[in-house]
């Protein structure tokens, strides 16, 4: 998968967060996309992903040699953020199984499995409410990591996380992104210290 931005902008009311951003995102790559506190990457990361709309510009994913209609490109990616919400009502397995039956997980993982590698088997039948901050973190990125999607977008991935978490997320990212495109909103060297390429977000302030 390879996705290309040209030109790409937004702005709220009369304010530029970015613009006039090009760069082209490859599959078994990993990306930094990196910037002050409140220079975009969460907007831009959005942007791509698809849950905030873009300004100006165009987002392009190739799939080999065909190009894909925007309306479906939110199938090829998976997000996890801190300021995404679980449904909390939901036991973490309830929510893993509600979780696979619109974005499925890929056919090596099972939710048993993902609830072992994530080191919460005492919690499985516990709603996600009274899960402490990291343990939701965790959930939120297995639910990014597992999908079967080609694409990964993860905004401060370790956010809320102890140093036990933290080494869980740099082996989810050894172990599973070989071959995938993955994109990591951070300025956290540890975070994004496998990242082959950068993308300043503040190179692209116009206004």
């Amino acid at each position: 998968m390879q996705i290309e931005l040209q030109n790409l902008g937004k702005r709220f009311s009369r304010q530029w967060i970015f613009r006039k951003i090009s760069y082209t995102f490859t599959a078994g790559n990993a990306y930094a996309i990196v910037g002050p506190n409140g220079s975009g990457k969460s907007t831009l990361l959005q942007v791509v992903a698809g849950a905030v709309e873009k300004s100006e510009g165009n987002i392009i994913f190739q799939d080999g040699s065909t190009r894909l209609a925007p309306e479906i490109h939110f199938h090829q990616i998976s997000l996890a953020a801190p300021y995404l919400e679980l449904v909390e009502e939901l036991t973490l397995k309830e929510f893993l199984l509600f979780h696979h039956s619109f974005k499925p997980f890929s056919s090596a993982f099972s939710v048993p499995f993902i609830i072992e590698y994530l080191g919460l088997q005492a919690a499985a039948h516990k709603q996600i409410r009274y899960f402490s901050s990291g343990m939701k973190q965790r959930v939120k990125l297995a639910q990014a990591v597992f999908s079967d999607v080609p694409v990964v977008i993860l905004d401060e991935p370790t956010a809320n996380l102890d140093l036990d978490g933290i080494a869980l997320y740099q082996q989810m990212v050894k172990d599973y992104f070989t071959d995938r495109l993955l994109l990591i909103g951070s300025n956290d060297e540890e975070e994004i210290k496998m990242c082959s390429g950068r993308l300043n977000v503040n190179d692209f302030k116009r206004w």
